[in-house]
């Protein structure tokens, strides 16, 4: 290949990643939203209604298979065994505040598959088992601390100024501790657990090879109904959830799962599939997460699909452009979560996530919580900013852009001190 071609080559893949790394243009007009109908979770799909918590417990299981079937994908049963390791254990953490555990946690239940790493912060007073709250991070257990002993990720990670060769640096130590309040979790009476990502399947298209998914899925592609890499990253959540059932200062009842994001979603996947988890938190989550779809508001399914195209089962494609042929949507979602309480979050300037359409989705997750327990979402209209609401399904939309704030974690842990404590 002459010099010419090799630049005409590099300069359209440096054009391809320019678009990915931009999101397309979206609609943002309340006015161009067409009508549409939602499936209703009390309707089974032959018609007959749901009218008691047995019949529930029938529909649950019909639409974990739809949404297995058409979005997120099937994924592999629990390994038989629990195979993890306390690497380390520091009792005087964060000036004596926490104790801190470094675990490893190999995923399919041998110690010749891929493992993951879990950073557990534990308040140091605490007298009995404490509340946890678990979730995944973006860049490695030691961007969401300071501390200079917690190892740095050996995973796969994107390029950027803090990493060389897809591989993190001395520079990202910590870049992401304004996501991870961990002192003020603490000082709420909360544990927090967390592990890279990255360390499930790293985020880009062709990471399986780098997987959990490999482990199972061998040398061949997965079917059209099998999992992407977000069912990949809420199966890793339940590998969490199996070590803290182990934990002997962990309250294994009351462990919430939290995430941010495309992290949100597989947050609201891992509630919605595994009832181990005692509430469930999503901030910013969006399409493919709390948004309703069929609003086509901000980012859409086609948008996911063409953009991040291993992050769901092959069969998502299917409903590109096509919302309403979708046999579910995302407030039945949020509905497989009940009884257990659900906080869904927005941001007023994260448009592309559809604040209303998280907030029509939990209002339309209602029926089903109402059924279960007589409560759901306490607003019939949408809250104004920074005006949380406290129901068995919570809400809030705060100012500012798409991140997870100290605000946020803040009504959270009010959200969870009345559901979890």
């Amino acid at each position: 290949m002459d010099t010419m071609s090799v630049m005409r080559t590099l300069v359209a893949v440096a054009l391809s990643a320019i678009a990915l790394a931009q999101p397309p243009a979206a609609n943002y007009d309340e006015a161009k939203i067409a009508k549409y109908t939602l499936p209703d979770p009390l309707v089974f799909a032959d018609g007959k209604p749901v009218r008691d918590a047995r019949a529930w417990r029938q529909r649950r299981a019909e639409l974990v298979r739809l949404f297995e079937s058409n979005i997120f994908g099937r994924s592999p049963e629990r390994p038989k065994s629990v195979v993890s390791e306390v690497l380390a254990v520091n009792q005087t953490a964060l000036g004596g505040k926490a104790i801190r555990k470094q675990v490893r946690v190999w995923l399919d239940g041998t110690k010749d598959g891929r493992r993951m790493d879990l950073l557990v912060y534990l308040p140091a007073k605490a007298t009995g088992k404490v509340p946890v709250l678990v979730g995944l991070n973006f860049g490695g257990n030691h961007t969401v601390t300071t501390e200079a002993d917690v190892p740095i990720t050996e995973s796969w990670v994107a390029n950027s100024a803090n990493s060389v060769n897809n591989r993190a640096t001395e520079k990202s130590r910590g870049i992401q501790a304004s996501r991870w309040p961990i002192a003020q979790i603490l000082d709420r009476g909360y544990g927090v657990a967390t592990a890279y990502y990255g360390d499930i399947e790293p985020d880009f298209n062709g990471g399986i090879d780098q997987s959990i998914r490999k482990n199972y899925l061998k040398d061949r592609k997965p079917a059209a109904d099998e999992w992407g890499a977000v069912a990949a990253w809420a199966w890793g959540l339940s590998r969490a959830m199996d070590y803290l059932e182990k934990d002997p200062k962990v309250d294994a009842k009351r462990v919430a799962v939290i995430g941010h994001s495309r992290l949100g979603k597989a947050a609201v996947w891992a509630g919605a599939s595994d009832t181990r988890f005692a509430a469930v938190i999503s901030n910013d989550s969006g399409e493919g997460g709390a948004a309703l779809s069929r609003r086509w508001f901000g980012e859409t399914v086609k948008d996911l699909n063409t953009r991040f195209p291993h992050w769901f089962a092959a069969n998502y494609s299917r409903f590109n452009d096509k919302e309403a042929d979708l046999p579910v949507d995302m407030h039945e979602l949020l509905a497989l979560i009940a009884p257990r309480p659900v906080y869904v979050a927005s941001a007023q300037e994260d448009q592309w996530a559809d604040p209303l359409g998280e907030f029509l989705s939990a209002k339309a997750a209602s029926p089903v919580y109402k059924l279960l327990t007589g409560e759901g979402l306490a607003a019939e209209e949408m809250p104004a900013i920074h005006q949380p609401v406290m129901s068995r399904i919570g809400y809030h939309i705060r100012g500012g852009k798409h991140d997870i704030t100290e605000y946020d974690w803040a009504r959270f842990m009010d959200w969870a001190d009345k559901w979890m404590k």
